[in-house]
């Protein structure tokens, strides 16, 4: 058994920076991470840049020095790992969390699959990057189906439907397109989203108003087969030659995880989870959110640039709690 003050699960940027925040108070705190460091990043295309500013992304005043004034995955990959190491912060890599059970006392046994821990805090920053949303269509679980993007080479020559309007979508239309694939976009709304970089959102406009990239506007998928696709369309239905879908429809937060942990949900639809903004303690106390999974369903709400905060307040209140503790004692 391994005593702890703060568990923290999740090694993203949030979960470093709730670290860090967490070793300059001295309070002892351990990072527990499913998969690598900084996982979602990871994952991202290979030459995804990001829309934020390197200042932007900077946790703890720590200088994200970058060569373009919007800074790569590469980047960023540098950045955290780098923040991380030489802070030598206390992160358990490839270690996921099997079970946690709230003690009568107020603490928390928390079950990994290498690590039994007794800890008095959780701090939850898990993201959202794991769970893709599905279309829920016959196909998709085909080999060919891809709810993630890496790079263009696979779909070099082939036929490409790419599902959805967001950044994702349209960096992967872009991309897949200039490398030699034959792209088609499946869009549910009526245009193209308003979130799209702005330096890129006149590309793709423009790459489908000549007839470069196909697109369907406010059609759906119907079914995937081995070599096409059916999609519904507003001028009926369509069938299309298909080597490859990459359905880029989003991601949501691991609710399941989260009810499991006591935490109260809305039945709005969006899936709230109740928290105190003003310390980001959940409705089970010493039990704290970190970052984008605060939102919920709307996973645009919270990103590193304004959750970044997140890590302070929720040291600040634990290291509040310690000090009344204390007193409480003498």
């Amino acid at each position: 058994m391994t005593e702890k003050e703060v568990l923290i699960i999740g090694a993203g940027p949030i979960g470093i920076a709730c670290a860090l925040e967490c070793k300059k108070r001295n309070i002892d705190y351990v990072v527990v991470e499913k998969g690598t460091l900084t996982n979602s990043l990871y994952n991202y295309p290979l030459n995804m840049t990001f829309f934020s500013t390197s200042e932007k992304l900077e946790i703890d005043g720590i200088p994200f020095i970058s060569n373009n004034p919007k800074p790569t995955r590469n980047e960023a990959l540098e950045y955290y790992r780098r923040v991380a190491t030489s802070n030598e912060l206390n992160i358990h890599l490839y270690e996921t969390i099997t079970d946690v059970e709230k003690q009568t006392d107020g603490t928390f046994i928390v079950i990994s699959e290498k690590n039994t821990f007794e800890v008095n805090n959780i701090i939850v920053s898990t993201g959202f990057y794991d769970i893709p949303k599905l279309l829920g269509v016959p196909g998709e679980d085909l080999p060919k189906v891809s709810h993630y993007y890496k790079e263009a080479h696979p779909y070099v020559m082939q036929n490409t439907i790419v599902v959805g309007a967001s950044n994702s979508s349209v960096d992967a239309a872009l991309e897949i397109w200039r490398k030699g694939g034959n792209v088609t976009m499946v869009i549910r709304g009526a245009t193209i989203g308003e979130r799209v970089k702005y330096w890129v959102k006149p590309d793709i406009e423009n790459r489908i108003a000549e007839g470069s990239i196909k697109a369907y506007f406010n059609s759906e998928i119907k079914t995937i087969k081995q070599q096409e696709v059916i999609v519904e369309t507003p001028e009926g239905t369509k069938t299309i030659p298909n080597d490859f879908v990459v359905a880029l429809t989003g991601y949501r937060p691991d609710f399941k995880f989260l009810e499991t942990l006591g935490i109260e949900l809305s039945d709005e639809g969006n899936y709230f989870p109740k928290y105190n903004p003003k310390t980001m303690e959940t409705n089970i106390p010493n039990l704290y959110l970190a970052g984008v999974i605060c939102g919920g369903m709307e996973t645009h709400k919270w990103f590193i640039e304004n959750s970044r905060i997140h890590a302070k307040v929720i040291a600040k209140d634990i290291a509040t709690k310690q000090r009344r503790t204390k007193e409480l004692t003498k």
